[in-house]
């Protein structure tokens, strides 16, 4: 039996509330991507309060919200990562981070996937 390797998509959102169209589009194109593709979401800079338990919701247009996308995506298994350094500099802890949502550790930007890796910024 072949196993079909699958091309991967790095999702590198660095903004927050102070623009929810490009965290939204991320959010929902890693959903969309996760169809036939291994899928990595990293949050860093302003984008480390996004996956916040006590965050605000974000909302714009005909996107699903912030929370709605972030339950989808882990309960899909869409490895959802935030950047250890900038959760520390916005005054937040591990603890602080929606369930599933995991510390970034640099290997996993290159084991989340067997295939070539495509990245897209928001």
């Amino acid at each position: 039996m072949e196993t079909t390797i699958k091309d991967g998509v790095f999702i590198h959102i660095s903004r927050g509330t102070e623009d929810p169209h490009r965290v939204l589009m991320g959010l929902t194109l890693a959903e969309k991507m996760f169809e036939d593709k291994d899928v990595l979401v990293f949050f860093d800079i302003q984008g480390v309060e996004v996956p916040l338990k006590n965050g605000n919701v974000i909302e714009f247009r005909e996107f699903e919200s912030s929370t709605i996308l972030l339950t989808k995506l882990i309960k899909k298994g869409i490895l959802v990562c935030v950047c250890p350094m900038c959760l520390k500099a916005a005054n937040h802890q591990p603890e602080d981070l929606i369930e599933g949502v995991k510390l970034a550790e640099k290997e996993a930007f290159f084991n989340f996937t067997q295939g070539r890796i495509l990245s897209l910024n928001y």
